[in-house]
């Protein structure tokens, strides 16, 4: 196989198969008589345990140790194992499927009286800091309702986490009422209205950094994580959707927050 067909098999990018080979996780295959270079079965298990390492939270210096670590085994054993963490994935996607088909029998059928996509836990914490008059707050608590029925469970919970530590701050709640509140304010206004970009820069201030990890991986945050850019971010097909139900200035200054987060995190827009 060559960079672009392993990658694709893997789920990964061949930019980050190339930051993977500079890191030395995965050694560069020498070019064949024909110019390519050449994968082969062994390189697809190890960038599928790189993948899969990542996604659970392991920094990339404790992902290389599991890799010398497999060096020693037999490729049946790694492969056993690689089949039952799939077994395991497969088991929770069925259980968020069963979630989300519940969200699409509501959206369809219309919503029963005290019936909701939001649990009553849920909407209590989100109620905590954000006004219950605010329509972009509206919006957000039916995107983390939809995060509620999807997100895979070490994800979910490192952000309901963060989401109670900034309830329980009295500080960082009103600070976000006022977040709220202007977004509200720009909901007629231009893309291009001059308080787009410091909404922006301070939505993204009061993202922290191991929530900034746990929003894209999920699990524990690691300082020193170089990861690849995340599939759900600026310019994605799930980004766009998300912006699409924000007025434009509110999107600008939402693009504007996802910019600098990215770019505090290491990636490349």
């Amino acid at each position: 196989m060559r960079i672009g067909e392993i990658a694709a098999a893997v789920g990964l990018t061949t930019r980050a198969i190339r930051h993977y080979h500079h890191l030395g996780l995965l050694p560069e295959p020498a070019r064949r008589p024909n110019g390519y270079r050449e994968y082969g079965l062994r390189q697809a298990i190890v960038l599928a345990r790189v993948k899969r390492l990542t996604e659970l939270g392991l920094g990339l210096e404790e992902v290389r140790d599991v890799l010398a670590d497999d060096e020693g085994r037999e490729l049946t054993e790694v492969l056993g194992e690689l089949d039952a963490d799939l077994a395991r994935q497969e088991a929770d996607i069925r259980a968020r499927r069963e979630r989300l088909a519940e969200l699409l029998r509501m959206s369809r059928e219309g919503l029963l009286p005290g019936e909701g996509p939001v649990s009553p836990g849920l909407a209590e914490l989100f109620g905590r800091f954000s006004p219950a008059e605010s329509a972009t707050a509206a919006k957000d608590l039916e995107h983390l309702a939809l995060f509620d029925a999807t997100a895979d469970p070490g994800r979910r919970d490192r952000i309901y986490l963060a989401l109670r530590e900034l309830a329980d701050n009295p500080e960082l709640a009103a600070r976000m009422r006022e977040l709220y509140a202007r977004m509200d304010d720009l909901a007629d206004a231009a893309p291009d209205d001059p308080r787009v970009e410091p909404l922006g820069e301070d939505l993204a201030a009061l993202v922290p950094d191991d929530l900034l990890v746990a929003l894209v991986h999920g699990g524990e945050g690691h300082e020193d994580d170089t990861r690849t850019p995340p599939d759900s971010g600026v310019g994605s097909a799930f980004g766009e959707a998300f912006l699409d139900d924000f007025a434009p200035a509110q999107a600008a200054a939402v693009r504007q927050m996802l910019k600098l987060l990215t770019g505090r995190a290491g990636w490349t827009p």
